[in-house]
């Protein structure tokens, strides 16, 4: 099983990879080093991201990693190397000699002459703060109805009342309550259990599934937020592909042959972004017949989905500004008319359609108070509302479900062989 401490390390770590630089002369690419088939000792230069450390008496080892490869390069140093600034996730440029190497899994190491940090990383300095949200909640944070009710045995026996003295539910989001925590500590995320009562089977649908969710404050626009989330999708996956390689490699080669190549060039390009009109648009103009068709102001189904990532050239893209109408009362209106749409935004990713949502909140006083009004949500929202009267400032998250993100970086068909204990529609074993 995947440990999940790698993607909480990494959330902590991704808003600060450095962008790489342009490429000099002379310069050899990660994966152009591990093809090498002859080495007589030339000297090279590589830059890349440090994926791990090993430090002994008198050698020092590192593998780093540049996106060009799903594999890292090892690069063998002296231990006189100062060694406090060569953490996970610094960016590194590395000149020395590409010899033969003794290790029987790889052909070719780096024996470093000089290390230049280009970027530290430090975990401290990332700012965001692991806020546990509670499972047991009186709040709808999708608004889709699609919730599991709790009281107490006694009460469905003899019902005299809730437990709570309000109705409360099983969470779909804990969205809401890091945006009290975002006031507080700018930067914020949870990760834990979401349900949904979805009458759904489908290969992408869980009763209950984990989400990695973030908050942060100060945030003005979505090209930020998209940037945040695709720092997120390739740094943890690189985390994931160098502390658990057997275990990717073992999905890669019996589960989902051929899916590695898609993840490395997903990891090599850059993401899309699209809106959603130009998205309906793409549509439209299809040759392929979708069996709902599609329109301006209707949810994108799974068949659209799949059709905007293969016309983007199977790279993940982000869809942005959707209809007012098919989001939530929180998301920030853009006052766009007359096609009224929000600050929201999705990432399409091959093989399994949407893996992130997010948007802008909005932090307007009146205008969130309209949009409640408009949705009835006024007296259960009335705290939700009072943020907005106390130093509320722009801001704006996201939430990634965890199964879906397995799905996405081993290849896997079906999101209920990423869990041990899949809890579907019809079905609830131990």
């Amino acid at each position: 099983m995947l440990r999940t401490g790698c993607l909480l390390r990494a959330l902590r770590f991704f808003s600060s990879a450095p962008c790489p630089r342009h490429k000099p002369s002379g310069r050899l690419s990660v994966r152009d080093a591990l093809r090498a088939q002859h080495t007589s000792g030339e000297r090279v230069k590589v830059q890349g991201w440090i994926r791990s450390v090993r430090s002994q008496k008198e050698v020092l080892f590192l593998h780093i990693n540049d996106g060009s490869s799903l594999e890292s390069l090892q690069i063998v140093a002296d231990a006189s190397f100062d060694c406090r600034e060569l953490a996970f996730g610094s960016s590194v440029e590395v000149q020395g000699q590409l010899v033969k190497s003794p290790a029987k899994r790889q052909n070719v190491e780096l024996k470093a002459e000089n290390i230049t940090v280009i970027g530290n990383c430090d975990a401290k300095d990332r700012g965001f703060v692991h806020i546990h949200t509670p499972v047991i909640t009186s709040n709808d944070c999708e608004g889709a109805g699609e919730l599991f009710q709790v009281e107490a045995s006694s009460k469905i026996k003899a019902p005299e009342g809730n437990f709570f003295d309000v109705p409360t539910f099983l969470t779909v989001s804990g969205q809401l309550h890091l945006e009290v925590m975002s006031g507080a500590f700018a930067q914020v995320f949870t990760f834990g259990p979401t349900f949904r009562a979805e009458n759904s089977q489908s290969r992408r649908h869980l009763a209950e599934f984990y989400m990695v969710e973030a908050e942060i404050s100060f945030i003005e626009n979505l090209q930020d937020l998209t940037q945040i989330m695709e720092d997120l999708f390739k740094s943890t996956a690189m985390m994931v592909l160098s502390n658990c390689p057997e275990d990717v490699e073992l999905c890669h080669k019996f589960l989902a042959p051929g899916k590695k190549d898609r993840l490395e060039h997903m990891l090599k390009n850059n993401f899309l972004i699209i809106s959603y009109t130009e998205a309906v648009e793409i549509l439209k103009k299809a040759s392929q017949n979708f069996t709902f068709t599609p329109e301006w102001g209707a949810d994108l189904q799974t068949e659209h989905e799949k059709y905007l990532v293969e016309h983007c050239g199977n790279i993940p893209v982000f869809i942005i500004n959707y209809p007012l109408a098919l989001k939530p009362f929180y998301m920030r209106d853009n006052e766009d008319g007359p096609q009224h749409t929000v600050a929201a935004v999705d990432l399409l990713v091959p093989g399994v359609g949407e893996l992130f949502g997010g948007s802008l909140r909005e932090e307007r006083y009146h205008f969130l108070e309209q949009q409640l009004a408009r949705s009835g949500l006024t007296e259960a929202y009335q705290w939700y509302l009072e943020l907005r009267r106390f130093g509320s400032v722009p801001h704006g998250g996201f939430g990634m479900g965890f199964e879906r993100y397995l799905q996405c970086i081993l290849g896997v068909d079906n999101i209920k062989d990423v869990i041990p204990f899949p809890r579907f529609t019809h079905s609830c074993l131990l």
